[in-house]
């Protein structure tokens, strides 16, 4: 039987070998696949019943050949290259990214080829919908994972609260007094500055400087009449005078105190807030801050100088600010190495938006790869346990790349030869015991 069995034992290792040669063309076909890893099959021999001795310490066990015992993925790090979309996600380290398919069954890749659906949601090339935690109205990463959505499109407008104005004006002002029918010519300084209401609506509005006494300016805010809703002491043409205060100086020039002096508003004098015309709140505030004034703020280190000064040089404009913003519109986003999204909309404003999760596997050799660049848990591959990029055990995020292939088509094409190399000495096997199988039958001759 031993002759004949040589048949067999190298029809074993031709298929073998096919299959070794099978699995190295597929890594070389995916040479360029994102994300591939590259698989290897091992081989285990096989050994028939025993001849002789009955299984004692000399029986004889009679080789059958090998057989495919397994075919293992290779989970190295595959070199990492940019592009030019913000959600190609490449994981530097270990991890997966986790993503479900539309019945919510779970999926994980190290494909990061990314990008946003018709309802907002991050997908990958196959639909699935990316994993991440989710974020509060404020932008706070919650701790919870779901579907990692980009449908908020719009940010909400910020009111203005506080202008923050500094100048300097003109200590050799001659004192005036302000008309507000004639602005321009009753003040020595203006600078113009656009407000947000309640509605994220801009207004421009303009500040008048005018000295009314040695080291004492008034400030008048003036809009456009259409804008705003007040008293009709307050309106000349197009001008409405909705603030009015006072600024004192030390004769150093500082800063000493800062004063407001009244609201105009639709009823009366020194009642209530800016009342802004086109549906936004009524008796909207702002606080119109100079700087820090030695006797209003309570001096410091440098109250008087930090803000508005009145030195003996030309009224000039230092500082100019305000808190509010309008509405904005989602225009792009990037991903820290942490995986936080961070939107940026229209209006200035960034705001987190997600954070991408990762998950990984006591023993991702035990993953099944379903194709795709997909991959399943088993039972050997243990459960994934889910966290944050680049804390613990888990690899950071880069976006803006994507991780290529881990085939080595060098490796591979040695691997190749030898398989060849192995297939062939098989094959020959097989001729040989043949031709001493024709002996056999023609010594009867």
């Amino acid at each position: 039987m031993g002759l004949q069995s040589a048949f067999f034992t190298a029809i074993s290792g031709i298929s073998a070998t096919g299959r070794a040669l099978g699995e190295i063309g597929n890594n070389i076909a995916n040479a360029e696949t994102t994300g591939y890893k590259s698989r290897r099959v091992s081989f285990g021999d096989l050994f028939g019943a025993s001849i002789g001795g009955g299984g004692t310490s000399t029986a004889l066990t009679e080789g059958r050949g090998v057989s495919v015992i397994g075919v293992n993925a290779s989970f190295s790090q595959g070199s990492l290259q940019s592009t030019a979309n913000s959600l190609d996600l490449a994981i530097d380290g270990d991890g997966f990214f986790h993503v479900k398919d539309s019945s919510g069954n779970n999926f994980y890749t190290r494909d990061g080829q990314f990008s946003v659906n018709n309802s907002g949601n991050i997908v990958n090339s196959k639909g699935f919908l990316l994993q991440g935690f989710g974020v509060s109205p404020n932008g706070t990463i919650l701790g919870t994972t779901g579907n990692l959505l980009l449908s908020t499109t719009q940010e909400a407008a910020s009111v203005t609260t506080i202008v923050d104005v500094g100048v300097n004006l003109d200590a050799s002002s001659t004192a005036t007094t302000f008309a507000i029918a004639d602005p321009t010519g009753t003040s020595q300084f203006s600078t113009g500055i656009t407000v947000f209401d309640s509605l994220g609506t801009a207004h421009d509005l303009t500040i008048y400087f005018t000295k009314t006494a040695n080291l004492t300016w008034n400030y008048n805010v003036v809009a456009p009449s259409t804008s705003v809703t007040v008293d009709a002491s307050a309106l000349s043409g197009t001008n409405a005078l909705i603030f009015t205060g006072s600024l004192t100086f030390t004769t150093s020039g500082a800063l000493d105190t800062e004063t407001s002096i009244a609201y105009y508003d639709a009823s009366s004098v020194s009642v209530g807030g800016i009342d802004f015309t086109g549906g936004s709140a009524d008796t909207q505030t702002i606080t119109f801050d100079f700087g820090t004034s030695i006797t209003t703020d309570s001096g410091g280190a440098t109250a008087g100088l930090d803000g508005t000064t009145q030195f003996g040089s030309t009224s000039t404009l230092l500082t100019l600010s305000q808190d509010g913003k309008t509405s904005g519109t989602l225009i792009g986003t990037s991903i820290s190495e942490t995986g936080i999204i961070v939107g940026r909309f229209s209006n200035g404003i960034t705001r987190n938006l997600g954070q991408v999760a990762l998950a990984r596997f006591t023993n991702p050799d035990g993953l099944d790869g379903i194709g795709g660049n997909q991959f399943v848990e088993t039972a050997d591959s243990g459960s994934p346990l889910t966290g944050a990029p680049g804390t613990g055990a888990f690899g950071n995020v880069i976006a803006n790349t994507l991780e290529s292939s881990n085939v080595d088509l060098g490796d591979q094409l040695v691997n190749m030869i030898r398989m060849q190399r192995a297939f062939q000495a098989n094959s020959r096997i097989i001729t040989t015991t043949n031709d001493l199988l024709g002996e056999l039958v023609n010594l009867a001759r």
